[in-house]
């Protein structure tokens, strides 16, 4: 279900783009049998994904918007995050949101508050994928003006495999971990932290509480990424707000001009 909050009701069907879900993200084109065993040869789907992946990023090139693409597990504070971001972004940058969720409308509606214009997307009502792929996104976009806008903010489903291997046509990617999680998830997950531009390690008021290692953190995400920005935050107290906001208004300036 695609929903752009306050305004319509969309419906996605799954198989639109001639494919479905499935774990190993392709298509069977050809089955083979060599001896006792059977070999299927796979076609990924993330060829097709590319190509509407490039149609996108064309249309907010044209339209001069920046979009970001935000991802994490679930309960990293993600969602917390955007609504303090946005706050604090608005009215000064003209926002809107694309929000991912397998069920509910529930961080939808809560970033909804914030004034910016947001888009659901629901899918359960399509197998319940675990990541949003650029076909979606395009999908989604009739819901948005993106001649009012400046930055497209996509909250991505809550997951660190599925959604770091679909190009959505951003131009950033950001990925929020909190301390909560374990120091050991950029180690356990190395491709969200490969392909992402910036990492938000989100909760840091709990560190006092927590037996976390937090230099062991940024030391590995470091090996995996060099050169990556990590900015420490807490999306309850705001503090280290300012630097990644400063990160954040400067990638949107550069694509503006």
């Amino acid at each position: 279900m695609i929903t752009s909050l306050g305004e319509r009701h969309l419906l996605l069907r799954h198989h639109e783009h001639g494919h479905g879900h499935d774990h190993g993200h392709g298509d069977l084109i050809e089955t083979k049998t060599r001896g006792s065993r059977r070999i299927k040869v796979v076609k990924r789907v993330l060829d097709a994904n590319d190509i509407t992946a490039g149609r996108n990023r064309e249309l907010f090139a044209c339209k001069k918007v920046f979009v970001l693409n935000m991802m994490s597990s679930p309960g990293s504070g993600k969602t917390t995050t955007l609504e303090k971001t946005l706050a604090r972004l608005m009215p000064e940058m003209k926002a809107a949101v694309i929000v991912g969720d397998i069920c509910t409308t529930n961080d939808a509606d809560r970033l909804a508050s914030s004034g910016a214009p947001v888009v659901q997307i629901n899918t359960d009502q399509f197998g319940g994928d675990c990541h949003l792929a650029a076909h979606v996104i395009e999908k989604a976009l009739d819901g948005i003006d993106l001649d009012a806008i400046d930055l497209l903010i996509v909250e991505n489903i809550g997951n660190l495999v599925c959604p770091a291997e679909f190009d959505i046509g951003e131009d950033k990617r950001v990925v929020v971990l909190s301390v909560t999680e374990g120091e050991d998830k950029p180690a356990k997950y190395p491709l969200m932290f490969r392909v992402c531009d910036a990492a938000l390690i989100n909760k840091t008021d709990l560190l006092p509480y927590l037996d976390y290692d937090l230099k062991a953190a940024e030391e590995t995400i470091a090996r995996i990424n060099p050169g990556m920005s990590v900015f420490k935050i807490s999306a309850k107290t705001e503090d280290g707000f300012d630097a990644w906001l400063d990160w954040l208004k400067d990638q949107v300036r550069v694509k503006l001009g």
